[in-house]
C-alpha cells in the first residue's frame, strides 16, 4: 500500500527548530555578561554567582533526557511550550533575587530547566524523526547554527542594554524576547499527531522493546560511553568560556565590549562550523569530525596562552574556538542515531547532553574558584587543554559505520 501522508517539509521543520534554538541558546550563552553586574548589585561574590550558573549548567543537562523522553512519547510541541514559559518566568524573576539560594533556584533551576526543555535533544530529535535519513546531518547543522546565530545577536545586544539601561532592564528585555518564541512551539505542535502515529507504529513493532530497554542497551555499549566521555569535556570547555570569558577580558584590562564581541564572534563562527559539520556528516564519519574538533581546541587554547592579550587576540581566539564551539552537536547526535536509530534519539542524545552539562557544571564552578583562589584562570586553561586532548583520543575507538558512498547521477 502506498503511504499517502504528506511528507513533512524539510525547511519548515528545520527553520522553526533553528529559530527556537536561536532564542534559547542566544540568551543562555550570553549569561556570563551578567556575572559582574550581578556581583556589583547583590554583593554575593563571584563564587556564589558562579555556583548558581554551574547548577544551571547541570540542570539544563539533566532536563534534556527527561524532556526528550516526553517528546518521544507525546511530541515536541507541548514540551517546548512549557520550556519557553519556564525560561521566561525565571529570567523575569532574576532581578528580584538578593540571596545566593534565591539566585540558584531561579537561574540554576527554573530558567535552566526551561531552556533545557527547548534545546538540542528535543529539537534535533524532532527534526530527525521528520526528515529523510540522508538530510538529518544537514538538518542538525542548520538547527545548531540557529543557536549560534542567537549568540551572535544576543551578546552585543544584551551588552548594549546592560550599559545603556542597566542589567535588570536587560534581563526583563531578554524575558520578553524569550516569550516571543512561543508561536514557534505551537508551529511544531501541529506536527505532534505525526509523532504520535510513529510512536504507535513503533509500539506495534516487536523489535522495539521500549524506552527502558533502549537506555540500558545503550549504556552497555562502549562506543556510546566513549561519546559521553568526549562530550563531558565539551561541556566543561563551553561552560567555562561563556561564564568566565568576560572575567578573563576584564583581568587583561580590556573593556567589556571586547567580551561581548568575542562571544558574538564565537556565535558567528559557530554558524559556519555547524553548517560544515552538518555537511561533513554526509561524507565523513562523525567520530573523525569530533576527533579533529577537540584536537583543534587544545591547539587553539595553547596558542591563546602564548599570545599577547589584545582585543585582536581575543577576536582571533573567539573565531577559532567558535568554529568548533557547539559544532560538536551535529556529529554527536549523528553518531547516536547511527548506533541506535531515531526512535529514541531525543532521549539517548539527551543523556549525552546530560553528561555534557556535568562537565559544564565543573567548568562554570571551578572557574569561579580558580579566579577567587589564585587571581587568574591559568589552571583552568591548562585543564581545558588536557581534557580536549583526551576527548579527541576518546572518539577514535568508537565503532561507527562507514559513510555510504554517494550515488552519482546517471
Amino acid at each position: 500500500m502506498t503511504d499517502t501522508r504528506p511528507a513533512t517539509p524539510f525547511w519548515g521543520v528545520t527553520l522553526v527548530a533553528a529559530a527556537l534554538l536561536m532564542v534559547t541558546m542566544g540568551a543562555r550563552q550570553s549569561i556570563g555578561l551578567f556575572v559582574s553586574p550581578l556581583n556589583t548589585s547583590t554583593g554575593l561574590g563571584i563564587v556564589a554567582i558562579s555556583l548558581a550558573m554551574a547548577v544551571g549548567q547541570f540542570v539544563w543537562g539533566a532536563v534534556q533526557p527527561v524532556a526528550g523522553a516526553f517528546a518521544d512519547r507525546y511530541g515536541p510541541g507541548r514540551v517546548l511550550a512549557v520550556g519557553i514559559v519556564l525560561m521566561t518566568i525565571g529570567t523575569a524573576l532574576t532581578p528580584f533575587m538578593s540571596s545566593a539560594f534565591g539566585l540558584t533556584m531561579i537561574i540554576g533551576v527554573v530558567t535552566a530547566a526551561g531552556a533545557g526543555a527547548c534545546s538540542f535533544s528535543v529539537l534535533i530529535g524532532a527534526a530527525s524523526q521528520r526528515v529523510p535519513a540522508e538530510r538529518r546531518g544537514m538538518a542538525s547543522g542548520i538547527i545548531n547554527a540557529g543557536g549560534s546565530f542567537g549568540q551572535f545577536v544576543f551578546a552585543p545586544l544584551l551588552q548594549r542594554l546592560i550599559t545603556g539601561f542597566g542589567w535588570m532592564n536587560a534581563m526583563w528585555s531578554m524575558a520578553a524576547i524569550s516569550l516571543l518564541a512561543l508561536p514557534a512551539a505551537f508551529a511544531l505542535r501541529r506536527q505532534d499527531s505525526h509523532a504520535a502515529q510513529a510512536a504507535h507504529a513503533a509500539a506495534a513493532n516487536p523489535a522495539d522493546k521500549g524506552l527502558k530497554a533502549a537506555i540500558f542497551g545503550a549504556m552497555k555499549d562502549p562506543s556510546y560511553l566513549l561519546l559521553h566521555a568526549g562530550f563531558f569535556t565539551c561541556g566543561f570547555h563551553i561552560a567555562f568560556l561563556v561564564t568566565h570569558l568576560p572575567g578573563e577580558v576584564q583581568l587583561c584590562g580590556l573593556p567589556a565590549q571586547v567580551a561581548s564581541w568575542s562571544l558574538a564572534i564565537i556565535g558567528l563562527a559557530n554558524i559556519a562550523g555547524s553548517l560544515a559539520a552538518g555537511w561533513g556528516m554526509g561524507r565523513y564519519r562523525g567520530k573523525m569530525i569530533l576527533f579533529w574538533m577537540y584536537g583543534a581546541r587544545a591547539l587553539l587554547i595553547a596558542g591563546y596562552l602564548m599570545a599577547p592579550k589584545t582585543p585582536l587576540t581575543f577576536y582571533v581566539f573567539a573565531a577559532g574556538l567558535g568554529a568548533t564551539f557547539l559544532a560538536t552537536v551535529p556529529p554527536t547526535a549523528g553518531v547516536v542515531g547511527k548506533l541506535f536509530g531515531t526512535r529514541y534519539l531525543a532521549t539517548l542524545f539527551g543523556l549525552t547532553l546530560f553528561t555534557h552539562q556535568i562537565g559544564g557544571f565543573f567548568g562554570a564552578w571551578l572557574g569561579g574558584i580558580a579566579i577567587t583562589e589564585t587571581g587568574s584562570y591559568d589552571w583552568m586553561w591548562y585543564a581545558d587543554i588536557a581534557l580536549a586532548s583526551l576527548a579527541a583520543v576518546c572518539n577514535l575507538p568508537i565503532k561507527e559505520a562507514m559513510v555510504a558512498p554517494r550515488l552519482q547521477p546517471a
